[in-house]
């Protein structure tokens, strides 16, 4: 199912359109699309998608002559299948003469085979392929791997003419897939961007029962699909997951995880860079922090909301899962918590609302930068810094919400905040029983109309 890539799409199409050879790294985590996106592109260009297995070298080279042969209907190439790398590309460079889209999906499979593969490639780029009109996407899910490929140490430093990550799909985009807009909150809080796992999501079947039949049934694929992708990243998968299980719990600073897991303070440390690097976990800041890199208030949080639910709810319980007792998970565990749990994820879709209103010039300035604040005991839902003017916005999942009470609470924290500028104020609930003058307010019903109206 195609589902909210038409920026990505459009980006790809610009890229093709250029007068040159274009060489692109696109890279995301296992599930989030890249192979649709790439097929979907491919349509409206003269190209094909190569996959890589893991197999040897001879049977990758043999697969990709039966593809490349059936594609440019070369009966010679069907019979004499390429036997070394020099052959497929110096074949790929005598058809690129027009553009050729050329794209190696799961590349690092073949440098598994063959580590020397991007050695070969640089070669064979800067003696060819750079002059032709080719437009070679090398696509892969081993995040550090193909980060690694864009590094002053690799071949290919220096070859590439663009780079994506592709990331989850934002709420806005995944909309349409998960009904009205109360569930499509709870479910987006419990699926993710991941359109591999948006796709399983029921729409005509309430929240309880796609947790239930999806995700805490030990047959099912997203069952363990968080777990597999985690082995197949790290080589401790164990402290990874007890991290990881931490940071769900709510313990978000790095002295707290450590307390938490018992793990030493220079292995927390190292881990959590590494789930950085992979995009499963990130490092936030207050939005003042002039020095975010430096700056001592850091916290942690999950990036991906399947994950911040699966180690959350379903890793902790897997015992009671695979015992065949999911109702009690469900009711005992999961139900008394769901509003607490969704409720962060709602400060993310009320922070992409504003950017949407923002880009539209439908706030009254525009921001240079929005995000969380908080010290000591205070804590803002969402600042929004102007350059003379400032939103200070607070986000409550909740019914019947009186904003002029939070708004007057709102005043007196952001007094405390020392932004200089003007003060503006909003304030996002499920609905609400009594507004604010003067202050911007937002509830589900006006959150659907604006998104319908993109």
């Amino acid at each position: 199912m195609w589902l909210g890539r038409e920026q990505e799409l459009k980006t790809l199409k610009q890229i093709a359109s250029s007068d040159r050879a274009e060489f692109l790294l696109l890279y995301g985590r296992r599930r989030v699309g890249k192979s649709e996106l790439i097929d979907h592109f491919i349509k409206s260009q003269s190209g094909v998608r190569l996959l890589a297995r893991e197999e040897s070298e001879a049977l990758q080279l043999k697969q990709f002559s039966e593809v490349l042969a059936d594609h440019f209907q070369d009966g010679l190439l069907k019979t004499n299948p390429f036997t070394k790398w020099d052959a497929f590309f110096s074949y790929l460079a005598d058809k690129s003469k027009e553009r050729l889209v050329i794209a190696l999906d799961e590349f690092p499979y073949l440098v598994e085979a063959n580590h020397s593969l991007p050695s070969l490639l640089q070669y064979h780029w800067d003696q060819k392929l750079r002059k032709t009109n080719i437009f070679l996407i090398l696509c892969g899910s081993s995040i550090a791997m193909m980060e690694s490929l864009m590094g002053s140490k690799s071949p290919l430093y220096g070859r590439r003419t663009t780079q994506s990550l592709l990331k989850p799909l934002q709420f806005a985009d995944a909309l349409p897939q998960l009904g009205p807009m109360r569930h499509a909150v709870e479910a987006y809080s419990v699926f993710g961007g991941t359109p591999a796992y948006l796709v399983e999501y029921d729409s005509h079947k309430d929240l309880w029962h796609n947790i239930r039949e999806k995700i805490m049934s030990p047959e099912r694929a997203l069952y363990r699909d968080a777990e597999f992708v985690l082995r197949q990243e790290v080589r401790e998968p164990r402290s990874y997951f007890s991290i990881l299980e931490s940071i769900a719990k709510g313990n978000t600073k790095i002295g707290n995880i450590i307390n938490d897991t018992g793990l030493d303070k220079g292995v927390v440390a190292k881990y959590l860079g590494v789930l950085i690097d992979l995009h499963l976990v990130q490092r936030e800041v207050p939005i003042t922090e002039k020095s975010p890199g430096k700056s001592r208030k850091g916290i942690y949080r999950l990036s991906d909301h399947f994950f911040r639910f699966w180690f959350r709810f379903v890793y902790p319980n897997m015992q009671a899962i695979e015992d065949g007792r999911q109702d009690w998970v469900m009711d005992q565990v999961l139900r008394p918590r769901l509003d607490e749990f969704v409720g962060p994820i709602f400060e993310q879709v009320a922070r992409e609302i504003l950017q949407i209103m923002d880009k539209a010039g439908q706030l009254p300035f525009r921001l240079m930068k929005i995000g969380r604040w908080w010290d000591k005991d205070a804590e803002i839902d969402l600042i929004g810094i102007g350059e003379k003017d400032n939103l200070f916005c607070e986000v409550k999942w909740s019914d019947n919400v009186d904003a002029s009470e939070l708004v007057h609470k709102l005043q007196e924290k952001a007094a405390g905040v020392g932004l200089p500028g003007k003060p503006h104020f909003c304030v996002v609930a499920r609905s609400f029983k009594k507004e604010s003058a003067g202050a911007l307010h937002l509830d589900l019903k006006k959150i659907e109309k604006l998104l319908s109206e993109r």
